[in-house]
């Protein structure tokens, strides 16, 4: 299974970036896919995630403006990040856990996000 996340880039505080991650290598569903991210002085800490059962979870950096969503039949997942500060500055990886098939838990290489004030 390979995992690639696209979308970082540069972008002014306030404005907005849509990171988007895909597995590949199977025809498996995973069961969970989730946005993770590490932050300059600080351990890699979860985003959000979405289950094949659509259960969504935020962490509090995330709510309000972060939105997660996943095409399930692709094991594709996007970030929709709005409202960005200089904080969310960072690498932001894509997990993939599958349960059933290429059981386990695949990363990403990450994607760069630089929100300047």
């Amino acid at each position: 299974v390979q995992v690639v996340e696209s979308g970082g880039g540069l972008v002014q505080a306030g404005g907005s970036l849509r990171l988007s991650c895909s597995a590949s290598g199977t025809l498996i569903g995973a069961k969970t896919m989730g946005w993770y991210r590490q932050v300059q002085g600080k351990q890699r800490e979860l985003v959000a995630t979405v289950t094949n059962s659509a259960d969504i979870s935020y962490a509090d950096l995330a709510k309000g403006r972060f939105t997660i969503s996943r095409v399930y039949l692709k094991n594709t997942l996007y970030l929709q990040m709005n409202s960005l500060k200089p904080e969310d500055t960072g690498a932001y990886y894509c997990k993939v856990q599958f349960i059933v098939g290429p059981t386990g838990d695949y990363w990403g290489q990450g994607t760069q996000v630089t929100v300047s004030s």
